[in-house]
């Protein structure tokens, strides 16, 4: 698994989401060609770990960016839904429905080239909880190095893509 912490001590967001919202390209667990991006809570902050593989090149050595805005993306959304989850008095692993957040806007700022590689690290801070929106400001760091930063306004999935269900 692509995740600092053995799956034996963190639970990741995306593994509670229904089967029908877990296609995504970037966090689905069930897009077998997808990236199976994973984020968990550590303390106040949320963490995503993933290794870019080759065909993530941009040039020789560095990662495209359209990966770097896809981890913020998936990242930042997968923390709106921990975030809800959590002002409602809910962990992971209880009985109730995570809620399902979808992307409203998404601005990334590329800071240094991200290598090829090596794992790349999203961190992410929850700036703000409404009742149907969160705001997120993610970075993504490669052995330390701040390589890129991110915010996502995050929003509750719309009745058309859920049939009603939260």
């Amino acid at each position: 698994m692509q995740h600092e912490i053995s799956a034996d001590h963190v639970l990741f967001v995306q593994d509670f989401y229904p089967d029908d919202f877990s296609w995504c390209y970037g966090c689905g667990r069930l897009n077998e060609h997808g990236l199976q991006l994973k984020t968990y809570w550590n303390g106040d902050e949320t963490v995503s770990v993933y290794v870019p593989r080759p065909e993530h090149t941009a040039i020789p050595g560095f990662v495209y960016g359209g990966l770097i805005a896809s981890l913020v993306d998936c990242h930042s959304t997968g923390s709106a839904s921990l975030a809800l989850y959590r002002r409602d008095g809910h962990e992971l692993g209880d009985p109730d429905p995570v809620p399902r957040c979808v992307t409203a806007s998404l601005k990334v700022d590329f800071v240094k080239p991200t290598p090829l590689g090596q794992p790349i690290t999203t961190r992410g801070k929850i700036i703000e909880v409404g009742r149907k929106k969160v705001v997120v400001q993610s970075e993504v760091f490669v052995e330390g190095v701040l390589c890129a930063r991110g915010e996502v306004v995050a929003v509750l999935a719309p009745d058309t893509m859920t049939g009603g269900r939260k």
